[in-house]
């Protein structure tokens, strides 16, 4: 459960690492960079003020809230900071803003009745120096303060020590009521203090040997919040209130006696929040997340093409929060199990999820700032959650101490991030020089830092058999979140980890800037390394391994879809630029061959789709994407005799023709469940429901296992071909075809679809829910999906032709994939030096021919497929290099063996 122990100091545990935390201020103070240059001067105008609160706090060194309201720089500055603006505006040395600093400092710019000076340099009062821009009446503005009674005590002089505790009184819930889990009811108290109440704590617990669970941190004296209870039923549940005053003293007050909160009983499935109560940071355990846009003031708006502002603007990871497919799902999912909609929240909102607002689950209380979906902050704030030592950053240790017991994630999978409440930015680069503290994480570096989103399972259903997944003990926490263990969503992390991909894999097409072509994480392909500067300092330095901030994934419609539902809060260009990334991405992912291939007296078609990612293809939710190969064949005048996987546009309808090859996958409900829900057996798009894997022909990626895919519920499954439907090591399909007798040319086109019509209606009709009418009303408004073209090929030829053409310099390799040996050719129109090679998926060389003369005509060549020593090869993707003259043709061959 979210539970923390009350009390400011106390929240948290904070108070209980309050030693810790001091110790690792003055770790950092040792490794902060270079200040920003207004904050230098200020300190260089009044060096006493060195090493106060006003430069260092336990849980925040090296702040900026001197003059910022943010404290941790940039956004609007608090009346000191603006008065600081106008006059050091346009001064270019340390020098001139130090003496523009000290022109303003008898001035009283927050106007507590003490100029800026006394505040910043007068030690004859007992707390001074105290902040020159903040006073109790605006100390709630501030953000990135972790306890706010460190800075409370210090914000107007004083010449005495108040040692008197406010008052409190919990007037509701006073006892014996009973709240209904996901309804708003209002708690209420009074408190009163000799000088004034500065903030208030509100907490809740569901038993007495709970921990405390915050509601509220540092609100202001109200004397109300509006709570939407929690579905987390019990009989033992209740409030307390904490009030604080600027002297750090405190009083407190619980319920008078107990109250009960019942579950939500709507649902189809008889779930609670406590379902999905997952480990990681818990909300309102590290304070306001930064909002992107101040990040951006650095690091966006100088080079489009490579900046991380502009390019993780066009990125479904910055629109995650505004997706209408998300909250028409969230919709759905949230009445067929109740809080499983948290589940959803955490990582498409992480901003309104810290904050506290994914309840109720169904995401209706969440801000328009929470839409930035996966934010510069949540993902630079992340800590490894298995702490490697030697590895992980040292004051990780101290991180992890600070989640909740049972609550250190023991996998990356389904939003179970731990944030580092410090918000020290981490990279993945150990020579970085910024404004704010900095720390080279390896964790960013790796595919488990990707995993943390991109591998989810509904943690209701525990697995009982090899594909078999059944309730778990309901109303409790998971006993466990491995991907083993629990019923797959998605799978994408788990794909790539079990592939040839973490070994490394030359892949050229996704590599970036990276010097051997190999790519082994998801960040080689997703953010590939480009030359450019990280921020819009001059003096910043050019790198040549620049991580790309567009995360492109395969989704180029919804992109353009979410700037016309929002287009006061999307950059038009920068969602442009990303959804022609997705669609290059899509291009690259796989690769179609055409063959046409006698067979008796007819020919037959072999489409053969190769899949080129780290993962299945495609991948990701299961819902409504889906790729499908189009074929058709036309005759000598061009009129088409052959059609499968006709879609037609008008209508959003694919046509499921006796041929048509989709690659998808259909999760649903076994019988068991159903009869214990009173649903109906089968193929279904309610996953917060599904149990079982009906369906899953997407391809693997190179290195593919049955067995080990197996083990965390990714085998593929296909009842219509048999066992297994892909063979170990296989990465492509081949779809034979037949041809009718007038056929003389082929194509193939291999479509990708980010959702279907089925599924757009399924999310309009179910619970008729104006998330979903939304959802169906921007997918009819926009082109319903439009599917893109990945890739294509095409074949012409003559009644049972099996020849190259003899004019021309032409490379045929004869039945890729192949089994044994691989054939291939060249006809000459000329004499030429011809050579040829072999290579591995890692850029090792397996076989060659030096060039050499030949002269016109049809030449013949075999590999064996045997490597230098002799050995056979296994089964996978290897490439042929061939040479003519010099004029250098490379082409991926597929061994089956």
């Amino acid at each position: 459960m979210r539970l923390a122990s009350p009390g400011r100091s106390l929240a948290w545990t904070v108070l209980s690492l309050a030693v810790v935390v001091t110790a690792l201020s003055m770790v950092f103070a040792t490794a902060v960079p270079a200040k920003p240059f207004i904050r230098t001067s200020f300190f260089n105008a009044y060096p006493s003020a060195v090493g106060s609160v006003l430069d260092d706090l336990p849980s925040h060194s090296g702040h900026c809230g001197v003059c910022h309201f943010d404290f941790n720089g940039g956004g609007p500055r608090n009346p000191y900071g603006r008065l600081v603006e106008s006059v050091v505006s346009g001064l270019k040395t340390d020098a001139e803003r130090v003496t523009a600093i000290h022109s303003i400092e008898n001035q009283d710019p927050d106007g507590d009745g003490f100029s800026a000076l006394t505040e910043i340099t007068n030690l004859t009062y007992a707390n001074t120096p105290t902040f020159p821009g903040l006073v109790p009446a605006i100390v709630d503005s501030t953000s990135n303060v972790p306890v706010l009674s460190e800075i409370t005590p210090y914000l107007v002089p004083t010449t005495s020590v108040d040692g008197t505790p406010p008052v409190v009184n919990v007037t509701s819930p006073a006892g014996g009521e009973s709240w209904g889990g996901g309804t708003a009811h209002s708690i209420t108290w009074t408190a009163t203090d000799n000088v004034a109440v500065s903030s208030v704590d509100v907490y809740w617990r569901d038993a007495a040997s709970s921990l405390w669970t915050p509601i509220l941190l540092n609100g202001t004296n109200s004397g109300s919040v509006t709570w939407f209870v929690p579905d987390m039923p019990t009989a033992d549940a209740r409030v307390l209130v904490v009030a604080w005053d600027a002297a750090a003293n405190s009083g407190r007050d619980s319920s008078a006696a107990v109250f009960t909160i019942t579950a939500i009983t709507t649902g189809v499935a008889p779930t609670t929040l406590r379902d999905f109560d997952l480990p990681g940071t818990q909300p309102l355990q590290v304070g306001s997340p930064e909002q992107s846009s101040t990040c951006i003031t650095c690091h966006g708006g100088y080079d489009s093409a490579v900046e991380p502002g502009h390019n993780w603007q066009g990125s479904m990871m910055a629109q995650a929060g505004r997706d209408p497919l998300f909250h028409a799902c969230v919709a759905v999912a949230d009445r067929d199990a109740p809080g499983s909609g948290d589940m959803c929240i955490r990582c498409h909102s992480m901003t309104g999820w810290m904050a506290g607002r994914s309840e109720p689950t169904d995401g209706s209380q969440l801000l328009p700032s929470d839409l930035d979906g996966v934010t510069c902050d949540q993902c630079h704030r992340m800590v490894d959650p298995l702490y490697v030592a030697g590895t992980s950053p040292v004051e990780d240790v101290d991180v992890l101490a600070t989640l909740l017991p049972g609550h250190t994630p023991t996998n990356y999978s389904s939003g179970q991030q731990v944030l580092d409440p410090l918000a020290q930015r981490r990279g993945p680069f150990n020579d970085t020089v910024a404004p704010h503290q900095v720390l080279y994480s390896p964790f960013h570096l790796s595919g488990e830092f990707c995993g943390t989103c991109h591998d989810v399972s509904n943690p209701a259903f525990v697995r009982t058999g090899p594909a078999e997944y059944s309730p778990g003990p309901l109303d409790q926490a998971p006993a466990s979140m491995l991907s083993s263990d629990i019923m797959p969503l998605e799978r994408t992390y788990s794909e790539w980890k079990n592939s040839a991909f973490p070994a490394g894999v030359y892949a050229p097409e996704f590599a970036g800037n990276r010097p051997d072509g190999t790519v082994s994480t998801c960040q080689d392909c997703h953010m590939p390394a480009v030359s450019g500067k990280g921020c819009n300092d001059p003096l910043a330095a050019l790198r040549p391994d620049l991580p790309l901030h567009d995360m492109t994934g395969g989704s180029s419609w919804m992109i353009n879809v979410i700037g016309t539902l929002y287009p006061g809060e999307t950059d038009a260009s920068a969602l442009a630029d990303g959804s022609a990334r997705a669609q290059s991405m899509l291009a690259r992912a796989a690769t179609v061959d055409v063959a046409v291939v006698p067979e008796g007296d007819s020919m037959r078609a072999e489409v053969t789709v190769t899949n080129h990612s780290g993962h299945k293809l495609p991948t990701g939710y299961p819902e409504g994407r889906r790729m499908w190969l189009h074929v058709v064949a036309y005759d000598e005048g061009g009129t088409p005799v052959f059609e499968s996987g006709d879609y037609d546009a008008a209508t959003g309808v694919l046509d499921h023709d006796a041929y048509l090859q989709t690659y998808e996958t259909h999760l649903g409900i076994s019988t068991r469940l159903a009869a214990a829900l009173g649903a109906t057996a089968g193929p279904s798009l309610h996953f917060a429901l599904n149990d079982s894997t009906y369906f899953d022909d997407r391809i693997p990626p190179l290195g593919f296992s049955n067995a080990v895919f197996e083990t965390f519920g990714g085998k593929p499954v296909d009842d219509t071909r048999p066992e297994p439907r892909y063979a170990d090591g296989q990465n492509w399909d081949v779809v034979t075809y037949p041809l009718p007798p007038d056929a003389r040319k082929l194509t193939a086109t291999l479509y990708y679809q980010s959702t279907s019509k089925e599924y757009v209606e399924f999310l309009r009709d179910t619970y008729t829910t104006p998330q979903g009418q939304a959802m169906y009303d921007a997918w009819d408004a926009n082109g319903r999906a439009a599917p893109v073209v990945m890739t294509s090929d095409s074949a012409s030829f003559a009644p049972l032709a099996v020849e190259p053409s003899q004019g021309g310099t032409k490379w045929t390799v004869r039945g890729n994939p192949f089994h044994g040996a691989l054939q291939f050719g060249l006809s000459l129109d000329r004499q030429a030096l011809v050579g040829w090679s072999v290579f591995d998926a890692q850029g090792r060389s397996l076989a060659s021919s030096a060039p050499s003369p030949m002269g016109p005509g049809t030449h013949r060549f075999s590999w064996n497929g045997r490597d230098r020593a002799g050995r056979e090869v296994g089964a996978g993707v290897y490439w042929l290099r061939t040479t003519v003259d010099g004029a250098t043709e490379q082409r991926r061959i597929v061994r089956i063996r």
